[in-house]
């Protein structure tokens, strides 16, 4: 498979996750330093698209571990020892 074709593919199937389960997420997307270009015409090749996977899925896997982390934590609060 194409390194090119793969690494959308990827790069599409968190995304969906996102915008499916974690709507609230989405507006982050955006915003994330690897999608604002500096350049006029910018270069998209592998490394490029690799570093925004990479980049989306972090953001993706903290906000998850985040979330879980305070539904652990108010479901400690109605349980005291």
């Amino acid at each position: 498979m194409d390194a090119d074709k793969e690494i959308n593919e990827k790069i599409m199937k968190v995304t969906m996750v996102i915008q499916e389960n974690y709507p609230e997420l989405s507006k982050y997307l955006n915003e994330m330093p690897v999608t604002i270009p500096v350049d006029n015409n910018p270069e998209v090749n592998v490394q490029v698209l690799t570093k925004y996977y990479e980049t989306l899925l972090t953001l993706f896997r903290n906000y998850v571990a985040e979330h879980q982390l305070q539904n652990a934590n108010r479901g400690n609060q109605n349980h005291h020892l």
